[in-house]
């Protein structure tokens, strides 16, 4: 089982029969075939307060003693109801009176009633204009569509035992009994005692059959199918229901595009908040539970409730949930020994002999490092700069890359283990071969080309491969676009380094032009930045476009095509210019005498003399903070202030007057038209930067670590307060997400081994020492093996070659020969060794770290073998259950009708 989002030990036996629920009198419903109850009055009143706070026990202060668990269970998840006080409102419509697409909106109601749901019409009371359409769905039409859609429903039995057990296993359930009982005073773990019993998810399951009803266990017709359930079925319809004659015209989301209708939620099952605490009342609903014990700021040291996450808001967010959950959880090991690493070069830093000899160089000049405005520079005024480089690159650099790939690896082996026990705990593992449909827009565009489906044998849309192909070319076509532009757009930021280096070199504050390096460098992150932030604008929109140009076939092909463009999109906005800095600043730029410029015009930028690592280090840290300062104030900030505007203007609007549930949901922000694509993007480029130049920034795991424990929070208080409620919909994994952090897993590594080798001074140091250093021809040494590295790292050049009237050796970072050589300014042998090391370096580094990624993962299976056995044996189980179940159903039938009984087959 998990409880409170880990992972426990997965009981012995499943019960099979659950206890009799004890529901109140007051709310207790006949089983009979329920009414259709429609209201088409659009000024009905009646007492609007009529929520289900009205069947809680008026005795507050004996909660606990007068309400069972299952008590609480019914109330928390009935929501508001109709007006009869007794129907479920399971969907909300909205649309507005002025809205002239009536006819459209009629056909479609008429439609919705055929198919058996049953509506009541209401208007707003804070906008006359505003109408409701609350929608129920009798249990009749219920069944009919749970069978239709399969879903699985618990059945009737008793207990079995699943597997026995064995004396080895005795050691082991005494070793999880001993953490259990340390988990329970662990402040982390959340009180079992506060939420709801989830019974279901210890009874076995199988796909709905109204003609086997027999089998399930319907103790509370009200209560069998969940909220969740039941909103799922409601869309299903409303997204299959024709409003206009034609193929093409169908569907609630069709209807909202053309503004027949502005809106369409399920409703929340009531206020977040409640004057009374809930330790000694007990919370209102399900939404002010997951409020108190989740959503609260003051939470967040606490595990999440993930099985009462995916009660209320489905699978699918569920899932997010836990991959975020574990995802910070296993970013906690490598914040660790990234700070460690970055201490280690805190402490040494001033031991480093590299940094001792550039703050010692008094003497030395550097040659200028632009045309006009710059001046002879003392080697020693890089002394601050070499210090913050070697916090970066010291000899923890290349253990923390190595680290940093097995982690990822590591990391993505365990989710996919954790993601199975989610998927067998919440009974998702056969529910994709079986609930997966088509998108309507797809059986609009290709209803008349038919093909028999090889699975379910039934003839169903098909696009011809001439067309896909068509469609897919046109769609990579434009992707090419976007990333060209991209880069384009990067080049500018390159130029414009070029031109405002000089400007800053003769800038007059004082500050700026002693740091002009610095300057040019910060103002053109912040600028690239601002770029970043306006091509993203435009990413989505034309993703969007080209997604639905596909016509994908079901919605997580949708959902899978829209989250590669736009991560493909982001990823190189965001990462383009890193790039540049990391493999290609200071790479090309010549040498003194002899500098390369663009359009012979723009000298290239070289790097500091400390190295581009500082560089690098800088691009990272500011576009990673501005980056989840401005996604945490877009995620919470913005729909904050729209919702404190809702409400300011409905206080204006009305007084004394108490407003419903579904209109206080229409005042809350919706969801993303995506869906959590916006909360995995963002979660997975955080990846890549906290993975890909983790070897130049390893404070990037910790910084991951502080945003993700308050993305968490944020999130969930965003879902609970903030936002409509989504749809509950169902999902067995993360999507495309996985292939798209397993990608991210192997360019890390690709990604680190250059870094390490091209970008920081990691390999020139090496070779010096075993190969030019004092130490290179003694095994035994008593000074410091890299003494004189500067002064080897360094260049001469002929400050009179220049023409400037001056005289004498300027030096710069390069590997040449100097100008009383025999060939002056060409490359030396040193050079060319140390070029030979770093492309080694590169292949052992990759070979040894994919080694290492691929015995891991082999070692790691994706499902648990105890799992995967206790999967196999359940399904036997189940068919033995349907027997077992049919044959008593036969025998009833038998003694009723005075016939023998047998106990086989007849």
């Amino acid at each position: 089982m998990l409880e409170n989002g880990k992972d426990t030990a997965i009981p012995i036996n499943k019960c099979l029969m659950l206890d009799s629920f004890h529901a109140p009198t007051a709310i207790n419903s006949a089983l009979g075939k329920d009414k259709d109850y429609t209201d088409e009055s659009e000024h009905a009143t009646y007492d609007r307060s009529r929520l289900i706070n009205d069947f809680v026990t008026k005795d507050k202060s004996e909660f606990k003693t007068k309400l069972s668990k299952n008590d609480m269970n019914y109330i928390a998840s009935s929501g508001p109801l109709f007006k009869d006080g007794k129907k479920r409102i399971d969907y909300i419509l909205v649309y507005r009176k002025t809205n002239i697409q009536y006819d459209k909106r009629n056909t479609f109601e008429k439609n919705l009633r055929a198919e058996g749901l049953m509506l009541e019409k209401e208007p707003a009371i804070a906008s006359p204009d505003i109408m409701f359409i609350k929608i129920h769905i009798p249990w009749d039409t219920l069944c009919k569509y749970a069978e239709r859609l399969n879903i699985r429903m618990p059945f009737r039995k008793k207990c079995y035992y699943t597997d026995g057990r064995s004396k080895s296993m005795g050691r082991m359930q005494t070793y999880f009994r001993r953490i259990k009982n340390w988990m329970a005073h662990n402040p982390m773990v959340l009180d079992k005692s506060a939420f709801p019993d989830l019974e279901e998810s210890d009874c076995y399951t199988g796909p709905f059959s109204r003609a086997r009803i027999h089998h399930f266990i319907i103790n509370n017709k009200d209560t069998f199918f969940s909220n969740a359930t039941r909103s799922r079925i409601v869309y299903h319809m409303l997204e299959r229901t024709k409003y206009e004659n034609g193929i093409s015209k169908v569907g609630i989301r069709k209807l909202i595009n053309n503004g027949s209708y502005i809106a369409a939620f399920p409703p929340h099952e009531g206020a977040y908040k409640s004057s009374q605490p809930i330790k000694t009342h007990g919370p209102q609903n399900n939404r002010h539970l997951l409020y108190e014990r989740w959503a609260r700021w003051g939470m967040w040291y606490k595990h999440q409730p993930l099985d009462l996450i995916r009660l209320y808001f489905g699978e699918k967010i569920g899932l997010y949930f836990a991959w975020l959950g574990w995802y910070t959880g296993m970013l906690i090991p490598a914040a660790i020994v990234g700070l460690c690493v970055f201490f280690y070069g805190l402490f040494t830093m001033n031991k480093s002999q590299v940094s001792q000899e550039i703050c010692k160089a008094t003497e030395v000049f550097m040659c200028p490092l632009c045309d006009k405005n710059c001046s002879l520079q003392r080697l020693n005024d890089s002394c601050i700069y070499a210090k913050v480089t070697y916090l970066f690159d010291n000899g923890g650099t290349v253990f923390f890359a190595i680290f940093m790939a097995i982690w990822a690896t590591v990391f993505l082996e365990f989710w996919k283990r954790r993601r199975s026990i989610l998927t067998y705990t919440w009974d998702l593992i056969e529910w994709e071969e079986e609930e997966e449909t088509l998108r309507p827009q797809f059986e609009a565009k290709y209803y008349k080309m038919e093909i028999v489906n090889p699975i379910t044998g039934k003839p169903e849309p098909h696009q011809p491969s001439s067309d896909k192909v068509t469609r897919l070319l046109v769609s990579v076509s434009g992707i090419f676009f976007m990333i060209s532009l991209v880069i384009t757009a990067v080049f500018g930021v390159v130029v414009y380094r070029l031109v405002v280096m000089e400007q800053f070199a003769s800038f007059k504050w004082n500050f700026i032009k002693q740091y002009w390096q610095f300057a040019t460098s910060a103002a053109a992150v912040c600028i690239n930045f601002i770029i970043i932030m306006l091509l993203n604008l435009a990413y989505e929109k034309i993703a969007y476009l080209l997604t639905n140009l596909e016509y994908p076939r079901t919605e997580s092909e949708w959902e899978n095509s829209f989250a590669l463009k736009m991560f493909l999109f982001q990823f190189v906005n965001l990462n383009s210019s890193i790039f540049y800095i990391a493999f290609f600043l200071g790479r090309f730029v010549g040498h003194p005498g002899k500098y390369n410029k663009l359009f012979d015009r723009w000298r290239l930028e070289e790097c500091h003399p400390s190295g581009c690592l500082i560089d690098l280090c800088l691009q990272m840290g500011v576009i990673m903070f501005l980056k989840q300062i401005w996604n945490n104030f877009m995620e919470l900030g913005y729909p904050l202030i729209q919702n404190w505007w809702s409400r300011h203007k409905i206080k204006r609007g009305i007084h004394d007057a108490s407003i419903p549930q579904w209109e206080n949901d229409w005042n809350l922000q919706p969801m993303n038209l995506h869906g959590l694509m916006d909360e995995y993007l963002e979660m997975v480029l955080q990846f890549g930067f906290t993975t890909i130049f983790v070897a130049a920034f390893p404070l990037a795991p910790l910084l991951a670590l502080l945003n993700n424990i308050i993305e968490i929070r944020l999130d969930a208080y965003k879902f609970v307060t903030q936002w409509r409620r989504p749809l509950p919909a169902r999902a067995t994994d993360i999507g495309i997400w996985l292939g798209i952090l397993e990608g991210i897993g192997i360019l890390a590594v690709i990604t680190n081994a250059f870094v390490i080798a091209i970008t920081s001074d990691y390999i020139p140091r090496f070779v010096y020492e075993y190969k030019y250093g004092p130490c290179a021809n003694h095994v035994e040494q008593s000074e410091n093996c890299l003494k004189g590295y500067v002064n080897n790292s360094l260049s001469f050049f002929d400050l009179s070659e220049l023409g400037m009237g001056k005289s004498g050796y300027c030096r710069y970072r390069d590997y040449r020969g100097p100008p009383w050589s025999s060939k002056p300014y060409e490359f030396t042998l040193q050079y060319w060794h140390i070029l030979a090391a770093r492309l080694a370096f590169i292949i052992v580094f990759e070979h040894l770290v994919f080694g290492i990624k691929s015995f891991i993962a082999y070692l790691i299976p994706d499902v648990p073998k105890g799992l995967h056995e206790r999967i196999r044996r359940e399904k036997y189980l189940v068919q033995e259950m349907m027997y077992e179940a049919e044959l008593e159903h036969l025998q009833q039938q038998r003694r009723k009708s005075g016939q023998p009984v047998h106990h086989e087959w007849p």
